[in-house]
């Protein structure tokens, strides 16, 4: 084959492993603190959440110093609004070694103070992260 022949079919391979492959699937921002001994990669389904919407929470725990995900460690996820309103939840362990769900609903719009508690089991104290949370307005009845 000729020189100007191969230029044309490198590029349709490239194009079609690209093709294969399919675009890249857009990942759910991640919020990522540290305590003394743990560090978390907080996510929910829908970020920003909206309000009057069950939304789930992803928590990846791991040991700060090590970086071994934490198994079998115990806690929960919590919220409230400028108005007082609070939302909480206990963690289920996922499938994942080190992941933590728990599913939360903001009943109102706006910056929620939220807060993760954790501790690797019940014999050790409890240690705290704390964020400022958006949550956008509740989206129109069927939409």
């Amino acid at each position: 084959m000729t020189r100007r022949a191969v230029r044309p079919l490198a590029a349709a391979a490239a194009l079609l492993l690209v093709a294969a492959c399919g675009a890249p699937q857009p990942r759910s921002p991640e919020i990522r603190l540290s305590t003394e001994d743990f560090t978390f990669r907080i996510s929910a389904d829908t970020m920003p959440p909206f309000a009057r919407e069950a939304s789930r929470w992803r928590v990846v725990v791991t040991d700060r110093e090590t970086q071994q995900p934490v198994e079998n460690g115990e806690g929960r996820i919590f919220a409230t609004s400028h108005d007082n309103a609070n939302t909480w939840n206990g963690f289920e362990k996922g499938d994942e070694v080190g992941t933590y769900y728990a599913t939360l609903r903001f009943i109102t719009a706006g910056e929620w103070a939220m807060a993760v508690q954790f501790r690797a089991d019940s014999t050790r104290p409890l240690q705290r992260v704390d964020w400022i949370q958006e949550v956008r307005p509740a989206r129109p009845l069927g939409s």
